[in-house]
């Protein structure tokens, strides 16, 4: 019973603090990019990364072992919804992640360096669209919560 604890808050605390890395990202990319921005897109997106493979090895471990069990989360098909769309968020957020390197990578050759307009307002709307599919993930969570029934 404890570990299904431990393990559930960490999943939630994982969640939150992805939520808010993209949301810091979304907000820095809405204001002038120079190379101490650039630095913290980078650092951000690193820890975007690495709490979204602490939460899929979290969620492994409470289907694993927590308390409801294996067969819940596997015949559960808003769990599969959950799991795809988070999926499609992690595939979403690697053009970010190749984007913010490239530009590090830049501004290191060139000081003065500042990404076009364009680009940085299309970084902005996928870490958007980002936050607005992990929006759909908790309510898919909600949905599996209440055992597979709305």
């Amino acid at each position: 019973m404890l570990t299904d604890f431990l393990l559930a808050s960490l999943h939630h605390l994982l969640v939150f603090g992805l939520v808010a890395m993209l949301v810091a990202e979304s907000v820095l990319l809405g204001g002038a990019i120079d190379r101490r921005v650039l630095q913290r897109l980078a650092g951000l997106d690193m820890g975007y990364g690495i709490c979204a493979v602490l939460l899929i090895l979290v969620g492994i471990g409470r289907v694993v072992a927590g308390i409801k069990g294996h067969d819940f989360y596997l015949h559960n098909p808003w769990f599969h919804a959950k799991l795809g769309t988070f999926v499609v968020v992690g595939v979403l957020s690697v053009l970010p992640t190749v984007r913010f390197l490239r530009w590090r990578k830049a501004a290191a050759a060139n000081p003065i360096f500042v990404p076009g307009d364009a680009e940085v307002a299309g970084m902005r709307r996928l870490v958007r669209f980002e936050l607005i599919l992990l929006a759909a993930v908790f309510v898919f969570a909600a949905a599996m919560a209440r055992h597979g029934g709305l």
